[in-house]
């Protein structure tokens, strides 16, 4: 069955978004194209309550332009709603019926509502839930959008006037912002958000945010940490890093503002009101999380259209980070008991050494994830899989991790043979101090996992182990002749003995044989 295309455009107050996607007969997307066009809509909306004919004219040639790129992917159909801006506008009809003449594209303007409602899509796509009461919140450039979610399930949808050009135009005047200013925003956006509910925000496992103010604040605070990960989906912030950065910001005028790394330059003239709204709302929520959701309102789009045109099963739950590995994995024709028993023995290894070496959960789930897709990198050739793991991994879409996971899961998959970490591993030395002596360790015992299944037979059934000062012993158990994984397991227990600082003493034990004190 061939794969179908759909495209989704996003046409907002401060830019004009569309994205491509291709679904499989599974129903699994992948994104084609990504296209990003700021035209400014809103402009001079506030005071003169209709859309200028230069933020028109910029329109329709970006709509012009994108429909073309759209159609050049032979789509099935394609997805086109506007919001705030047009919304508001007394001339947003006649907008809307001059963009099907010129373009031929069929436009719905859509509520507050609804615009929260595709975020939330989105959220729930890409983010695990279960459990926890998140508040989801997309910034446009006219209004914000608030979910708040129990679980997958959307407990309240609100739209505010709180939009990033919005407020820039209506309370910020100076250059750079004066403090006076700035207060009566604060107060603003504080009042507009508390009137709104009836008692204080229920407090909230942290925040989702998506649009233009959210991916700018996670590339700002990304570039001042020199961090370089494939993307900033799922990137997490704190409340300290928000606090911080909106402090650096009000000292700037917008010509130094333009010159922050990580910030679009054209983003710059209203950055400030949108990272206040992100402050009040963390303050307000007492959230101290921030998640980066990258896709947004274009892939709640998308994904009512994969519904709508009965191309996935409209029951279909929210994947488990587990479940997107294997898919992953599956997708790239690897050997599956092979990888599966690596991860079984890595974490049986992993447990051994947790508590001495203060190694949490995080670390687990990386690992298990390594292990998992560890050998990925056949699906392109053998020579140097070890390699090709680490760059399929890197730019793989795996549900449930951060940009910085996935960066620490393929290298941990890299060093699972060959060479072992050195300073001229130019990527590995981006790492922090921290997290390159975490994928050491977690490296280490990825190889030494992958030692003792070397005839990829499953033969060691289970280990036990006893740390003595510094040498840690394991205890093979398993069927048969086991002396080709003790060997397997003692050349490749030299990235674990580097990185714990431990000798490594292997011994394998018929079935039934008695077991070592852990």
């Amino acid at each position: 069955m061939k794969p179908e295309r759909l495209a989704a455009i996003d046409i907002g107050t401060n830019s004009i978004r569309s994205i491509v996607v291709e679904v499989d007969p599974t129903g699994a997307t992948r994104v084609l194209d990504d296209e990003k066009v700021a035209v400014r809509l809103g402009e001079g909306l506030h005071e003169n309550g209709v859309i200028s004919p230069a933020a028109c004219k910029r329109a329709m040639d970006a709509l012009s332009r994108l429909k073309k790129i759209i159609e050049g992917f032979g789509v099935r159909a394609i997805e086109a709603v506007a919001t705030s801006a047009v919304r508001k506008a007394a001339n947003g009809a006649e907008f809307i019926e001059a963009i099907r003449q010129e373009t031929g594209l069929d436009v719905s303007v859509i509520s507050g509502e609804e615009e929260a409602e595709l975020a939330a899509y989105s959220a729930f796509n890409n983010f695990e839930l279960e459990g926890t009461r998140q508040l989801l919140v997309d910034i446009g450039g006219g209004s914000l959008e608030l979910v708040t979610t129990v679980g997958h399930h959307i407990d309240e949808i609100t739209s505010l006037e709180l939009g990033a050009v919005y407020l820039t135009e209506t309370f910020l005047r100076s250059d750079p912002v004066t403090d006076r200013e700035h207060q009566r925003l604060r107060r603003q956006i504080r009042k507009t958000i508390k009137s709104t509910f009836a008692s204080e925000l229920i407090p909230t496992a942290g925040l989702i945010g998506s649009g233009g103010t959210i991916t700018a604040i996670g590339s700002m605070i990304m570039a001042s940490r020199r961090e370089e990960y494939g993307s900033l989906h799922g990137y997490e912030l704190l409340r300290s890093d928000v606090v911080h950065l909106l402090a650096m910001l009000l000292r700037k005028n917008t010509r130094e503002l333009r010159s922050i790394p990580g910030l679009n330059p054209d983003r710059a003239d209203i950055i400030i009101a949108g990272v206040t709204v992100v402050d009040e709302l963390m303050d307000i929520a007492q959230a101290n999380l921030l998640r980066v959701n990258e896709r947004g309102i274009r892939e709640g789009l998308i994904l009512k259209g994969l519904h709508r045109h009965k191309l996935v099963d409209a029951g279909k739950r929210s994947r488990s980070w587990r479940a997107s590995l294997l898919d992953f994995a599956a997708s790239c024709h690897f050997d599956e008991r092979h990888s599966l028993q690596v991860a079984r023995l890595s974490l049986e290894i992993f447990a051994g050494l947790a508590k001495p070496y203060k190694l949490g959960d995080s670390a687990r789930r990386i690992l298990e994830a390594a292990a998992i897709l560890h050998d990925v990198g056949y699906f392109i050739n053998y020579s140097s899989h070890h390699k090709h793991s680490y760059h399929l991994i890197r730019h793989a879409d795996l549900f449930g991790f951060t940009p910085r996971e996935r960066e620490l899961i393929a290298h941990v998959a890299r060093y699972h043979r060959k060479s072992l970490p050195k300073k001229k591993h130019d990527q590995y030395m981006r790492l922090s101090p921290a997290d390159r002596l975490l994928v050491s360790r977690l490296g280490g015992i990825l190889r030494l996992a992958d030692g003792l299944d070397r005839r990829r037979n499953s033969a060691v059934s289970s280990l036990d182990f006893r740390l003595e000062r510094s040498t840690f012993r394991i205890r093979l158990h398993g069927r048969d002749d086991l002396s080709v994984e003790q060997f397997g397991g003692q050349a490749k227990g030299d990235l674990l003995q580097t990185a714990f600082d431990l000798g490594l003493e292997l011994e394998a034990v018929p079935d039934g044989a008695g077991s070592a004190s852990s």
